[in-house]
């Protein structure tokens, strides 16, 4: 699992779905999702790999703030990783019909010494028929596919 605030600026797509109270994002990536609460801001009682989302409106900005993750994910695939005490407030500000200024605010007094932001554009893919595919990493995939460049084991 990608965990938040990658799973948001990894570069797959994903989609918001808002119906009449929370909203739902769902990624291709291992078939992740996540429920934005927008009433129900109670703690979850246990870490887990996407913690909690609650939002709020602050106008027209959606403002999500993330706790209780299990600080198993990473921030990218370099390895840099949080504890299960980071807090991730994130800024959805519609641009436009096409474009959201995404900015998101990481505190975790267990791994930084301050708060810091990213902060980037998302782009609403505009293709004819677009759609999410389903991505999950298969186990030894590499292997299977690529055999032929192997080294024959001796």
């Amino acid at each position: 699992m990608l965990g938040v605030p990658r799973v948001t600026y990894h570069n797959f797509p994903f989609q918001i779905f808002q119906g009449d109270g929370d909203l739902l994002m769902v990624y291709p990536f291992a078939a992740t999702n996540r429920v934005i609460y927008m009433k129900d801001h109670s703690e979850l009682p246990v870490d887990s790999w996407m913690g909690k989302s609650n939002g709020t409106w602050e106008g027209d900005v959606l403002v999500v703030t993330t706790t209780g993750m299990n600080g198993e994910t990473w921030l990218d695939r370099a390895g840099n990783h949080h504890s299960n005490k980071l807090k991730v407030t994130e800024r959805f500000t519609l641009l436009g019909p096409n474009h959201i200024w995404y900015e998101a605010a990481l505190e975790d007094p267990l791994t930084y010494s301050r708060p810091w932001t990213i902060e980037m554009p998302l782009y609403r893919l505009i293709e004819k028929n677009a759609q999410l595919v389903e991505h999950k990493c298969v186990p030894f995939t590499d292997k299977l596919l690529y055999q032929d460049l192997l080294k024959p084991q001796r």
